[in-house]
């Protein structure tokens, strides 16, 4: 177990809640500054997205269809090491729900945590609700 597990399992669940909060705020610009400039995002069944620009290009157009109340539910987290935490979730919001497979976050020399890699997948869509 790392030595600053309770420190990194609660660093990581507070840059989680932080980029859903800006999820749903519509902070695409924060939501994307939460990965990494190399990170892969796996968005089944829409494609696989790698780098910020890619990843950009998918949320910001998503976001502004009015996407929005995301939530996540029966979170588990995997403390790697003080560096690396995997984070699995069930995932809701008005258009849509799912399962994330994986969520790698990589705590930065400057402390801050990004995603590195961001798997999930729709498993049901809807209609969008104000």
């Amino acid at each position: 177990m790392p030595e600053n597990f309770t420190i990194t399992r609660n660093e990581v669940l507070q840059a989680s809640q932080q980029w859903i909060g800006n999820f749903n705020k519509g902070d695409i610009d924060a939501c994307v500054a939460g990965y990494q400039t190399d990170a892969v995002m796996e968005a089944k069944p829409m494609g696989t997205y790698t780098g910020t620009q890619e990843i950009d290009d998918f949320w910001r157009p998503f976001i502004h269809s009015g996407a929005k109340d995301l939530e996540y539910q029966e979170v588990t987290l995997d403390v790697i090491n003080d560096t690396t935490v995997h984070l699995s979730a069930n995932w809701r919001m008005n258009v849509g729900q799912g399962v994330i497979t994986l969520e790698k976050w990589v705590k930065q020399s400057n402390g801050q945590w990004l995603l590195a890699h961001d798997a999930f997948e729709v498993l049901e869509q809807f209609s969008p609700q104000p």
